[in-house]
């Protein structure tokens, strides 16, 4: 039975999808593909491809290619606001203000929160968030040196955008663990992308925290801040830009599910990604409890199992399961370099570059958002 055909049987059925990024969207355009009503809320008035956002905190005039207006994709079927609760009895999105969006399915996808600039998860217009970011490169213009605090895969990615954009600039990565990048990454893939960033002249300072991290001003240049570390090191710095701290964005839902939830405040979820003891509600992307890397292209493929099964339910067919497989990561160190891995197997450089650092995979999320790059 094709997918075109359970839409008959659709009367009813309205999905919400909370949360508009990269599982948001794939979501949302899937359900349209299969003729389902649904309704895709967000904080934003425009979809945030944040794979982009360290090209943009570096490099004038990019930031606008990084947000895609949602209206002028999804039209009506888009609702800006910030929802608060879930009313899983009336099956109603409660939305800050009072407004009640109904549900028959609902497909969680509220991603990660974090410190600027690698996140941007604020009530804000789109011409604001861009500013936002163009601010940001002129406090990195105005430094001439620069702390990265975290050595995971933002952090590293950060310190190589600055470098690559300002070689004179003096940029210092700060990591509390020797090892850098993804711990899920292959030992080989992570040791390359620590060559990578000392070929570039990054300095490395690992196996330390920054003490004073609390009394600090992060991302505004201010001359000559002390930053000192745990094991006694002190050094200045012109700007300090903060790369740790990802925590899943739990608020839209944990009164609501407070019995699903992860240590983490992530969604257990079963094999077909439906939320533990609810036969309508999906977790997608980072809010899921699924054990792999928190990635875009991970949140992607749980937006196909979940608009699946909603469409497989509505038609009596059988329901997907979602497998995890063995890790795919590219990291892009500047517009010129990258390391990465596929499928389990270490990439050459020049791949990662061709493939992830010199767009960064923007022209994808314009194509799925149907609209001209600018």
């Amino acid at each position: 039975m094709g997918s075109q055909e359970s839409v008959p049987q659709a009367e009813g059925v309205h999905v919400v999808v909370v949360g508009g990024g990269f599982g948001g969207i794939a979501a949302a355009q899937q359900l349209r593909s299969e003729g389902l009503n649904f309704t895709l809320i967000d904080l934003r008035d425009a979809f945030h491809h944040n794979v982009a956002a360290l090209r943009a905190s570096v490099q004038p005039g990019f930031a606008q290619r990084t947000f895609i207006p949602y209206a002028e994709t999804f039209g009506d079927s888009f609702v800006q606001g910030r929802v608060e609760r879930v009313d899983t009895d009336r099956q109603m999105v409660v939305l800050q203000g009072g407004r009640e969006i109904q549900y028959s399915h609902l497909i969680l996808c509220t991603g990660t929160d974090g410190p600027f600039p690698g996140k941007f998860n604020t009530m804000a217009s789109y011409q604001t968030a861009v500013q936002t970011y163009e601010d940001f490169v002129q406090q990195v213009q105005a430094a001439d040196s620069v702390v990265v605090v975290g050595g995971g895969s933002t952090g590293v990615e950060m310190a190589a955008e600055i470098k690559t954009e300002y070689p004179d600039k003096k940029v210092v990565l700060i990591h509390s663990r020797i090892g850098l990048a993804d711990p899920e990454l292959l030992p080989s893939v992570r040791q390359q992308a620590k060559e990578v960033l000392l070929e570039k002249g990054v300095e490395l300072l690992l196996g330390q925290k920054v003490s004073n991290l609390s009394e600090l001003r992060l991302n505004v240049t201010q001359k000559n801040m002390v930053v000192t570390t745990d094991k006694g090191e002190t050094l200045t710095t012109d700007l300090l830009v903060c790369c740790t701290g990802l925590k899943v964005n739990s608020a839209a839902y944990a009164s609501s599910f407070s019995g699903c939830l992860a240590d983490n405040g992530a969604l257990k979820v079963n094999q077909h990604l439906r939320v533990e003891g609810f036969n309508n509600v999906f977790a997608v992307g980072d809010c899921a409890d699924v054990k792999e890397p928190k990635m875009a292209y991970h949140a992607g493929l749980h937006a196909a199992v979940a608009v699946s099964n909603i469409a497989s339910s509505l038609s009596g067919r059988e329901l997907t399961s979602y497998q995890t497989g063995n890790i795919t990561m590219l990291l892009a160190m500047g517009r010129d370099d990258g390391v990465g891995q596929f499928n389990g197997f270490k990439l050459p450089r020049c791949l990662v570059t061709l493939g992830k650092s010199r767009d960064l995979l923007l022209w994808k999320s314009w194509r799925e958002m149907k609209q001209k790059q600018p």
